[in-house]
């Protein structure tokens, strides 16, 4: 798939009037989970970016932890302050479809209604889904990211993508799992087995970093260090 790129792998430097404001790249299922602390993490996400001023790309959708998280944070900072991104695809999984619309855009306007969910936009595939969420969080201000909420095998999938790009050296951002009542335990334990396997160096271990609370996922953010074992690869030539 195509490579977001920035200036030097890592961020841009800021303008020298405007300083950008931090961009983070929420993860999550779009089902709320069968324990209601998954949805209550995400509320509690939402109010933690309300307050430190944190903007929020996801990817787009009503329901489940998705639309949780970009409800919650719309009420709070407003509709600016979110970005989703939804294949056209799976605009037709959204509540309230009508499949004899005239448009897929059309349809997506009317069910993401932009003062509820926030600024919605449509592309064709999941690529340029995570291209663009993954761009929007690299041309961020300090303390961008991303995090994974709880999710099934899509959330697990960009997790370990936006990590793999961290360690190639393709962006130098945070990424936090929010672990809710130990759900990311097994994934944690298997960095720790590769790392004695020799399959991850130990250094970057740390590439992924746990939160157990929303206040420690922004905090990690803030105070994320890139690992010394990343690759300096360029990802710029033409």
């Amino acid at each position: 798939m195509a490579i977001p790129s920035s200036s030097q792998n890592d961020v841009p430097a800021p303008n020298a009037t405007t300083k950008k404001g931090p961009v983070v790249c929420v993860f999550c299922g779009a089902s709320p989970g069968t324990s209601p602390a998954h949805m209550d993490a995400a509320r509690a996400l939402a109010h933690a970016f309300h307050a430190n001023r944190i903007s929020l790309v996801y990817g787009g959708g009503t329901v489940g932890l998705m639309g949780e998280v970009a409800r919650t944070l719309v009420s709070l900072s407003g509709p600016e302050a979110v970005h989703g991104v939804i294949p056209a695809a799976l605009v037709k999984y959204e509540q309230g479809y009508d499949p004899y619309a005239q448009s897929t855009e059309h349809e997506a306007r009317r069910l993401l209604d932009e003062k509820v969910f926030g600024r919605t936009t449509v592309v064709a595939d999941m690529h340029s889904r995570k291209q663009m969420m993954a761009k929007e969080v690299i041309e961020g201000g300090e303390g961008s990211g991303f995090v994974a909420l709880s999710g099934g095998y899509g959330t697990l999938e960009e997790l370990m993508e936006v990590v793999t790009w961290n360690q190639l050296g393709i962006h130098g951002r945070g990424i936090v799992a929010f672990n809710v009542e130990g759900y990311w335990d097994g994934l944690i334990k298997w960095v720790r087995t590769a790392v004695t396997h020799g399959f991850v160096a130990p250094p970057n271990a740390d590439i992924l970093v746990e939160a157990l609370t929303a206040e420690e996922v922004v905090r990690c953010l803030k105070e994320y260090k890139k690992s010394e074992g990343r690759f300096d690869l360029e990802w710029n030539e033409k």
